[in-house]
Order: C-alpha cells, then sequence, then structure tokens
C-alpha cells in the first residue's frame, strides 16, 4: 500500500541552524485540505491553522508565542479541538478558547471573532 507523508511546515520548530517537522502518514488519494484564519481576541489575535486529510483534522493555533497543535474532537454543535491545556471552539465566526487550567470549559478565556 503506497502512503502519503503530510508534511505540517506550521507545526516545524525553526532556529536559524536547524529545522524539524512532523509528517503523518496517510494512505493512497487522501486529498489535504490546507485553510488559515485570523481571530481577533480581546487580548490580541490568534492565528489559527486548519489541516483536513480524511479523518484527520487539526487546528495549529499560536497562543501566548507557542504553537499548540489541537485535534478535532467530539462536539455536539460547530467544532471542538483539544491540545496541551486548550480547548478551542468554533461555530460560524466565533471561536471560544478555553483553559482547562483555569476554569475548563466553564467559561472561556477568551471569545473571539474571525476576521475577513
Amino acid at each position: 500500500m503506497r502512503r502519503l507523508f503530510l508534511a505540517l511546515a506550521a507545526l516545524a520548530a525553526t532556529t536559524s541552524a536547524q529545522a524539524s517537522g512532523l509528517t503523518i502518514p496517510l494512505a493512497s488519494g487522501v486529498a489535504i485540505e490546507h485553510t488559515q484564519a485570523v481571530y481577533q481576541c480581546p487580548d490580541g489575535d490568534i492565528p489559527v491553522s486548519y489541516i483536513n486529510a480524511g479523518s484527520i483534522a487539526l487546528a495549529v493555533l499560536e497562543i501566548d508565542g507557542q504553537q499548540i497543535v489541537a485535534a478535532n474532537v467530539l462536539s455536539a454543535s460547530g467544532a471542538r479541538y483539544a491540545g496541551a491545556q486548550y480547548i478551542w471552539r468554533t461555530k460560524g465566526q466565533e471561536a471560544m478558547l478555553y483553559d482547562i487550567m483555569k476554569g475548563g470549559e466553564d467559561a472561556p478565556v477568551a471569545t473571539c471573532m474571525q476576521r475577513d
């Protein structure tokens, strides 16, 4: 079985001396969709890269200067991603960021709107 490898440059930790990345094996013929969005939040913008490839759905967020890789998880409505201590929920143009270390999903630490 042939496999394709998805190189996620958005996940690479890059310095001038070296670069590393992540590859995820995919079945042959799986289409890869990559979209980017910027959300305006009270404490500043959050850029997000969405990567969808078959059953793999990821959101790569930049929070406080760190890249957070979040995987899509079960949601009753909209989309819900979990990565590190964060939950990122989106529905339409609105997004909410939750920090499990700061109250969990009872109260978002930021409510954001997608920029056009």
